[in-house]
């Protein structure tokens, strides 16, 4: 007499879903594809013409590929020294910034985060105040001009940035997450808080310090209004001030010509700002994508 074989449950899902798994792997891929080119779409335009003529931008708009090409804007923006004195202005005061306000607000974290602080609800909420009460525009420069003398120093563009309680209680947040028996078993090692911080909970705390070191250095990078307010020597103008006014200037001239097109391609010149803005900056999320996502949700989540 024959048995009937018992089939395995997994392998009967397997024969009867494969198809359907690599139809649904495939449509997945597809739409991902898909997703990807149309945000890498609007680069491609932004890039692509800002070598268009300006003849071609007044008469076809922006075109996947202009009927002629130029450097003309980016001659224009490159002329001089200016220029590339803006771009080591901005890149000193972005490196410098973003070393100083991630290890302030990394210490600062740790010392709010830490359960022996006795002072940790008042530091809290000495923290949370300035971001709901700012201090005002004038209390503002007044504090930077008069009482500490920044105007016309590097230091005016990296000070008030150093501090940021946003990030500060990412970095909190992630703290706490830790188990604080970490903290015991090194004290009873001889370890102190220094010790510590350098050496326990920096290392596991790569993945979050890499993503506000991205954010510290986008906010340095993009900052025009500080420069603004504080900067007058033209030979500290940092990059995007220097862009901003070689736009209105240009707008300027528009107005007051009566053929556009023989000035020097605004549009383009617009598109080629964008490109050499974000060109530098572009470079670091490749180097902290991997940690990224993770340092955003880290401590987020207790389970």
């Amino acid at each position: 007499m024959n048995r009937p074989v018992a089939l395995n449950p997994l392998a009967q899902v397997r024969r009867t879903g494969g198809i359907s798994d690599k139809v649904t792997v495939w449509l997945f891929g597809l739409f991902l594809v898909l997703f990807a080119l149309a945000c890498l779409f609007p680069f491609w335009l932004m890039v692509i013409n800002s070598f268009a003529t300006t003849r071609s931008l007044a008469l076809h708009g922006y075109a996947i590929w202009p009927d002629d090409f130029t450097i003309e804007s980016y001659r224009f923006l490159l002329q001089g020294k200016q220029m590339f004195v803006s771009y080591g202005v901005t890149i000193a005061v972005t490196a410098i910034g973003t070393a100083i306000g991630l290890g302030v607000t990394a210490l600062f974290a740790y010392v709010l985060a830490h359960r022996k602080n006795r002072y940790g609800g008042f530091l809290s909420f000495m923290t949370y105040v300035p971001m709901v009460f700012g201090s005002g525009l004038v209390g503002f420069y007044l504090l930077v001009v008069q009482w500490l003398h920044l105007k016309d120093t590097l230091w005016a563009l990296i000070l008030p940035y150093v501090m940021n309680p946003f990030f500060a209680f990412i970095l909190v947040s992630f703290y706490r997450s830790l188990p604080y028996e970490l903290n015991e078993s090194a004290n009873m090692d001889g370890a102190g808080e220094w010790t510590i911080f350098f050496k326990i909970i920096r290392p596991i705390s790569t993945p979050v310090i890499a993503t506000i070191s991205l954010f510290y250095a986008l906010q340095y990078w993009n900052d025009w209004w500080l420069s603004l307010l504080f900067i007058d020597n033209s030979e500290m103008y940092p990059l995007q001030l220097l862009l901003r006014q070689l736009m209105s200037q240009m707008q300027l001239s528009s107005m007051n010509h009566s053929n556009v097109l023989t000035l020097p391609p605004a549009e383009g010149v617009k598109l080629a700002t964008v490109c050499l803005t974000i060109g530098p900056i572009i470079f670091m999320y490749p180097m902290v994508q991997k940690y990224f996502v993770k340092g955003l949700t880290l401590g987020s989540i207790k389970g």
